[in-house]
């Protein structure tokens, strides 16, 4: 079993920048493809970004593309996903997933964190 903790969520204005981090225990990330999504207030949770297990690959949802950046620690134990020019419509919480499989095409998670809350004020 894997425990998932995200940080690095807030209040931010539009056009800002916030860093999230997930820090992940009781499971190794290395060889796992990790990902997050996020779920709009009212909204389906949908898919934000995936990197696979030695970060060879990465695959982003349309919406967030040249925006967003997810990167992975292996020797901390730790995910980023690193958000610039945030949107309104960026407002959301976030969730970090951990697969069990390597490879992110199609992503698969399996594990979630508790989420962090991300707002963008117009």
């Amino acid at each position: 079993q894997v425990m998932l903790v995200e940080s690095g969520g807030g209040l931010v204005q539009t056009g800002g920048s916030l860093r999230l981090s997930c820090a992940a225990s009781g499971r190794t990330l290395s060889g796992s493809a990790v990902g997050w999504f996020r779920q709009a207030p009212g909204k389906d949770r949908t898919f934000v970004a995936s990197i696979n297990w030695n970060g060879g690959y990465t695959d982003y949802a349309d919406s967030v593309k040249g925006r967003f950046t997810i990167s992975r620690d292996d020797a901390k134990n730790t995910v980023y996903l690193q958000m610039n020019s945030l949107k309104p419509e960026d407002t959301a919480v976030y969730y970090c997933t951990v697969s069990r499989k390597s490879g992110i095409f199609p992503y698969t998670p399996d594990y979630w964190g508790q989420g962090t809350r991300v707002t963008v004020s117009s």
